[in-house]
């Protein structure tokens, strides 16, 4: 190991300088050499890393003083904007409607319940809690508030009642890394049970209410082990019932729609499979319903005789089927072709055992093997059909068509499948289902990013008029709203929000964005402009009323770039930004930010970039590529080594990333075209770089606090703010990064698209000095905290008004 450059302590007018060590990371592929000069920041529990962190910290304190003011007013107005003491829309739970309480100066929430009271005809009267007043017969469950006293982060994750309504479960989490406690009380909120530790997300009780089953993880957080735990005993005598040994897959689940069967999903990006767990059995294993088809995608719900599957086996775009299950699924004939579970497989005699190992028995035939699905439904024109829930009297399909989310309905007591939209009106809005009781009526949300939430209720009217192709047979359906969520002082009426169409450089491919501006607004080249994306995993960045943004709505011109590589458009929307094509993701979002200057909705050099993980990604490839878009970066808890966790199967999450970023460990593509984008290894020398502002959390899973770190650091380094570790003649570049190597490999930079970023020139490898408050590059870390950020609506509130008034007051918005 070697180190280059003496540490320099903090001073008040100059960013911390971590040394230059190398021999900690050290890459040889493809004929290139790369020996990381930061990787030593990688151990969170070095003191001098976390002395360094904190000296970051201590550094953006100083940098945003200027706008603290700023950002305390921004809070102000956020809590102005929010019903600080506000009730969530209850949903029914056997006997109880569940729901959930916020109180004035109480930064989480409580949970509560209150008893079904019902009609004549024996149906639940719809409970409609008001704000701060208790319901009949209210039941006080978990106060969030008292549980998070004296810690420095607390989250409940999944709240779930027991069958019997006794008992509650409850995930805690109080580092930031996901990795939780069930918490198991009565009620009353005397706690009975806390054996299981360090779980994943997924969780489903058995009939009896005294044993449920829960999602383990490997060292990478991979989902890949489902136990069982019988309330009272301790977590050695858990038992294994099912494996996911595949290191690409994932497991995932959660109570269905019909309470006799629990769906367990394993996928990838690209493929997936499912089995069925009978709560009636819960020592039985899991049965398998189908076995992994190469490209074909599977989301699956129990109707209780049947499955009902959404798959991409013939159309990448999704379509839905059916498939009858062995006996009219009913538990205990399908319990007879499994196989029970036994001590032999509890956590103390597998005790050696590394997570994701298979089970050594082979499992029974698949009840519903691919053959055996039935065809419903194929996608229209511009569709993508991307989940089904089934319930006792109707199917909701969720699916998306230009580049919007819809909610069809069918009702089941028809004999032919007749869809039925669920329509709102409004031109840009996002609508999803919400999770109810089997025998209950279907529930939406919809939204904007204008629009507060709204839950509606949604039945079959018996009286229609005129057919039309959604409703051929002239039935519709009645839409009656139980909650709109209340934004004191917010007026819709004063923002316009639509959906516009940006002509990406190919001269082909028409980029969706959502753009909201004040009425009088008019594009006349005078405008502060704030412009946000995401563009991976087909994760589409729908819009979604945020309280927290109304502040910034007030101010500027507000874009979401939906760019490729998300799921707005559809599958072929999402390969056409992954993998060997990833660059349309980050040329998109420039083509973007040049449309909003050229339209004259925003002024030159007025216009911010926000991207959060892998839209951090985004951030720090679009700042390399054109650095002269953007007055202001905000990238948060960002994916800028992309390269780096990539190559590293042993990293949390990383070889099942490889379908969606490729493998650069055996494809010398992969490798190039990773490494002709990944942020930190290709920052420009000498561009005048945008203001950034990157955040992260020490204990992040999802992407490690080393990444923002190490590329703050090379920022720095590259724009001159601090004096270039390399004058001494070190010697240890690496020759990726040389201009003549990337050549021999055919690799490029990402094509901006325009003209020269302008500002200080690299001369012979050294860059000229520059005031590192002239376009500040800080870095904020919660040193108790995850992926999410800090916890409690206070402390989330204070986090992100930081970053906006550090961001609007770099574009000359006054506060």
């Amino acid at each position: 190991m070697t180190e280059t450059t003496p540490r320099t302590p903090p001073s008040p007018n100059t960013p911390p300088i971590a040394p230059k060590r190398y021999g900690y990371r050290v890459r040889d592929q493809f004929g290139q050499h790369f020996d990381d000069p930061w990787d030593w920041l990688r151990d969170g529990e070095n003191p001098e890393v976390r002395a360094h962190l904190e000296a970051e910290n201590a550094w953006a304190d100083t940098v945003t003083a200027p706008t603290r003011e700023a950002a305390a007013r921004l809070v102000e107005e956020v809590k102005a904007s929010t019903a600080l003491t506000d009730v969530t829309v209850p949903i029914r739970e056997g006997e109880f409607w569940y729901f959930r309480r916020f109180a004035e100066g109480q930064s989480y929430a409580t949970h509560h319940r209150a008893p079904v009271e019902r009609d004549e005809a024996g149906a639940p009267i719809p409970l409609v809690p008001q704000p701060g007043v208790p319901a009949r017969g209210e039941e006080l469950l978990v106060d969030e508030n008292e549980w998070a006293r004296g810690q420095e982060f607390f989250r409940l994750a999944d709240l779930y009642p027991s069958p019997d309504g006794r008992l509650i479960a409850w995930a805690r989490d109080t580092s930031g890394d996901e990795r939780y406690t069930w918490v198991v009380q009565e009620a009353s909120g005397r706690v009975i049970d806390e054996a299981v530790a360090g779980a994943g997300y997924g969780f489903a009780w058995a009939d009896d209410s005294q044993s449920f089953i829960y999602m383990g993880v490997d060292d990478a957080w991979r989902a890949c082990d489902v136990w069982l735990h019988r309330l009272g005993t301790p977590r050695d005598d858990d038992e294994l019932l099912l494996v996911e040994p595949d290191e690409g897959f994932e497991m995932g689940f959660a109570p269905s729609g019909f309470p006799g069967h629990v769906v367990i999903h394993s996928s990838s990006s690209t493929a997936g499979r499912a089995w069925l767990w009978l709560p009636a059995h819960p020592s039985v294993r899991p049965l398998p319903l189908m076995p992994v088809r190469p490209r074909t995608l599977v989301s699956v719900d129990s109707a209780g005789n049947r499955l009902f599957l959404v798959h991409t086996g013939l159309t990448q775009e999704g379509s839905l089927a059916q498939a009858m299950l062995p006996a009219g699924g009913s538990p205990e004939a399908l319990a007879r072709l499994g196989v029970t579970s036994s001590s032999a497989f509890s956590r103390g005699s597998l005790a050696d055992r590394a997570p994701g190992t298979p089970l050594p028995e082979d499992e029974p035939a698949p009840l519903t093997p691919f053959e055996s699905w039935e065809p419903l439904r194929s996608p229209g024109p511009g569709e993508r059909i991307t989940d089904v829930e089934a319930h006792a009297d109707y199917v909701a399909l969720s699916l998306r068509s230009g580049s919007l989310t819809q909610v069809d309905v069918w009702d089941r007591r028809e004999q032919a499948p007749t869809w039925r939209r669920v329509e709102v009106d409004a031109p840009v809005r996002t609508i999803a289902t919400v999770p109810t009781p089997w025998e209950d009526p279907l529930r939406v949300e919809f939204q904007s990013q204008t629009v507060p939430p709204t839950v509606a209720e949604v039945c079959l009217s018996a009286s229609a008029p005129a057919s039309s192709p959604e409703n051929p047979e002239g039935a519709t359906l009645t839409v009656r709203t139980l909650r709109t969520r209340e934004a004191p002082g917010w007026d819709q009426a004063e923002y316009v929000e639509e959906r516009v169409w940006v002509l990406a450089r190919d001269g082909a491919t028409r980029i969706p964005v959502t753009l909201i501006h004040h009425r009088d607004a008019r594009p006349d080249g005078t405008h502060a402009g704030w412009q946000i994306g995401y563009g991976s995993y087909e994760v589409s960045y729908d819009p979604e009323f945020e309280t927290l943004r109304l502040p910034i709505l007030r101010r500027v011109v507000y874009a979401i770039a939906h760019v490729r590589g998300g799921g707005e458009m559809g599958r072929a929307w999402y390969e056409d930004g992954k993998e060997l094509v990833k660059e349309h993701t980050f040329t998109d979002f420039i083509d973007v930010a040049d449309w909003l200057v050229d339209s004259g909705w925003v002024a030159p050099g007025r216009l911010i970039a926000e991207g959060r993980s892998a839209g951090g990604l985004l951030m720090g490839a679009v700042t390399n590529a054109a650095p002269d878009r953007f007055r202001a970066i905000l990238a948060g808890v960002p994916f800028v080594d992309a390269l780096t966790t990539i190559l590293d199967p042993t990293l949390p999450l990383t070889v099942g990333e490889w379908k969606e970023w490729g493998n650069p460990l055996s494809s010398r593509a992969v490798f190039d075209a990773m490494r002709r984008y990944t942020p930190y290894e290709n920052v420009p020398d000498g561009a005048l770089l945008p203001a950034i502002m990157a955040t992260t959390s020490v204990n992040d899973t999802r992407v490690e606090f080393v990444e923002p770190t190490k590329w703050v650091q090379r920022l720095r380094e590259a724009t001159g703010q601090v004096p270039s570790t390399d004058e001494a003649g070190a010697g240890q570049r690496c020759n990726c990064c040389d201009s003549e190597a990337a050549g021999d490999s055919g690799a490029v930079g990402v094509d901006s698209g325009g003209g020269e970023s302008t500002g200080a020139e690299a001369r012979g490898g050294l860059v000229a000095a520059r005031d590192p408050l002239e376009r500040p590059i800080i870095l904020r870390t919660e040193m108790v905290a995850g992926h999410a950020g800090p916890s409690g609506r206070e402390g989330r509130w204070a986090a992100r008004c930081e970053e906006f008034a550090f961001a609007l007051g770099q574009v000359g918005v006054t506060l």
